[in-house]
Order: C-alpha cells, then sequence, then structure tokens
C-alpha cells in the first residue's frame, strides 16, 4: 500500500472537521457563558460542550415519542 491510500481514503472531510470544530467551539461559548464563572463550572461546560449532541437527541425524541 502506498501513502497516498490514506490522502485518497480521507479527502473531502476537512468541512466536516471544521463544522465540528465551530460546532464544539459555540457550544463551549454558550455552556460557559451560563456557567456560575467558577473553575468547575467552565470544565463542566467545556464537558457539556463535547456532549450536547446527545442532550439534542434526548429532547428531541422526548418531544416526538410524548
Amino acid at each position: 500500500m502506498s501513502d497516498d491510500y490514506g490522502s485518497r481514503h480521507y479527502a473531502g472531510y476537512g468541512f466536516w472537521g471544521f463544522g465540528g470544530l465551530l460546532a464544539y467551539v459555540g457550544a463551549a461559548f454558550y455552556f460557559i457563558g451560563v456557567s456560575d464563572g467558577s473553575f468547575w463550572g467552565v470544565i463542566v461546560g467545556l464537558l457539556q460542550a463535547l456532549v450536547w449532541p446527545a442532550y439534542a437527541v434526548y429532547g428531541l425524541l422526548g418531544v416526538l415519542l410524548a
């Protein structure tokens, strides 16, 4: 196998990675903004920014199945 295979295999995924980064940064700004500003509030906000899609899916399923 040549090194060229890896670059062709993952070509085109850069946009989704950049979109994911923007979504994380936006969620981090939101969750840190609504925290109390303490050290642990910021840490919890960053962790919530990692898993916010799970919150969104859970809320959507609650609305759809209710």
